[in-house]
Order: C-alpha cells, then structure tokens, then sequence
C-alpha cells in the first residue's frame, strides 16, 4: 500500500510557497513575489509533486494556510485547495497561520506561546498556546490590549508579524511560511475538519454589487 500524500500552500502573505510530503520525504518551494500568487501558485504545486514523484490523484490531503493575512492572497490559496481537492478527491482542510506559528516556536508543547498577526492600521489578531494547545479563542485588539493580555498570562515566547509591536526583538521571527508546520497540522486534523474558509484579521474593503461582502 503506497503511503499518505500531503500538500500543504501558503498564500496568505507576500510568500508563494508549497510543500508535499510522501512518507519521509519532503519537498518544498517558497519565493517571496509580493503579488501575482494566483499566477504562480499552480506551476509551483506542479513542480513540487513532479520532484517529489506524487501525482495529484494520489494526495490524501490538501492543507492551505487561511490566515490571518492579505485579503487577496488568502482568497487565492482556499480556491486552489478547494478546487484540486475536488478534481482529486483529497481532503482539503484549512490551519490557522497563527497555529502553525506557535508550533514552529514551540514544536515540543515546553512553552506558553503567543502568536500575533499584525493587521495593519494599528490592529493585531493574536491567540495564547500553552503545552502545544490553544487556551484563547483568536483575539482581535490593539497594542494595548495584547499588551494586557501578555501581563495576565506572563512568560510568554512571541511570534508572527505583530511581535515586534508589543516589544518582541523582530530578529526573533522567521517571515518564512511555516510549511513544515502546515504540513504536521494537516497531517495531524481530524478526519471531519471542515472546509477551508478564510480566516480574515478585518472584513474586506472590497464588496460585491449590493454592498455584500465577499465570503
């Protein structure tokens, strides 16, 4: 029986990056690009399945980052899941960027961790790990709020873009997608996670005809 093949994409910031894992190999792709993820995405999931000798119809499943982060790129990497999950019959499911940023600083579950996007214009989406395991939901503030938060708690590790706002070194945090991370949470999901849906720090700006807001 040939082993689980996973596929993990990260869109949700200035990176385009992907990963695929079948059994012990892992083969990943990463370019910071800014804009154009909707372009470069499928070349690069094509090449990384190509190297790593697994064809889309053998993905077991399809893991996207769904945020925080930009609007436009989060949109981008839940379409691209969703619609090779379908052609495939993989599972796709959504992780929470915030989750695999305190796995990736705390893979040992040791540390109370906490992880913060910064959601421009002053606003930071954070929640609080302890032993590997959220004990917050997502949280949405300013400055001063995290800062409350973080006295409560106390000995805190920080990670993520919103770090340095509350006083982090920001030498500290790696802006590399957390792929290997992704990677261990899809493998790790149970069998009836949901769909994924992005998970955004603000509604959008941007609305349909109608003055609807985009899902």
């Amino acid at each position: 029986m040939s082993k689980p093949a996973f596929l993990v994409v990260d869109t949700i910031g200035p990176w385009c990056a992907c990963a695929v894992k079948a059994g012990d190999q892992i083969v990943m792709r990463a370019e910071e690009i800014g804009r154009g993820h909707a372009e470069a995405l499928a070349p690069m999931v094509e090449d990384c399945l190509s190297e790593a000798g697994v064809s889309p119809q053998s993905l077991t499943r399809i893991g996207v980052n769904v945020g925080p982060g930009g609007f436009a790129g989060t949109r981008v990497g839940v379409a691209f899941a969703r619609g090779l999950a379908l052609s495939t019959g993989a599972k796709a499911l959504g992780v929470s960027n915030l989750d695999a940023l305190a796995l990736r600083t705390d893979p040992k579950g040791e540390r109370t961790v906490m992880a913060i996007h910064d959601a421009r214009r002053g606003d930071l989406v954070w929640r609080l790990y302890t032993h590997g395991r959220p004990v917050t939901d997502i949280c949405h503030g300013n400055a001063h709020d995290a800062q409350d938060e973080m006295e409560a708690f106390g000995g805190l590790y920080l990670t993520g873009s919103g770090a340095a706002l509350v006083g982090a070194d920001p030498s500290h945090f790696d802006p590399a997608p957390p792929l290997r991370e992704l990677l261990q949470l899809t493998e790790a999901a149970p069998d009836d996670a949901p769909s994924p849906s992005p998970l955004y720090a603000r509604p959008p700006d941007a609305k349909l005809p109608g003055g609807h807001t985009p899902a």
